[in-house]
């Protein structure tokens, strides 16, 4: 079975969300000639003030672009 673990920041819609599970599971069944009941995709929401490259956040990103 297999397992599929994708980390995104919070904010972006359900569909959005649907279609990523949608997308990922068909890609892995379709790359491991596995069956699509068989994989399992989880998403993990991180929110944008935990979540930093190069020591600023999403959030402090967010604020200096407006």
């Amino acid at each position: 079975m297999p397992i599929a673990m994708i980390h995104i920041a919070e904010g972006r819609s359900e569909e959005l969300k649907h279609q990523l599970l949608v997308n990922v599971t068909e890609a892995i069944a379709k790359s491991l000639g596995a069956p699509v009941e068989s994989v399992r995709v989880l998403i993990q929401e991180i929110p944008e003030t935990q979540w930093a490259a190069g020591g600023r956040t999403l959030a402090e990103r967010k604020r200096s672009q407006a």
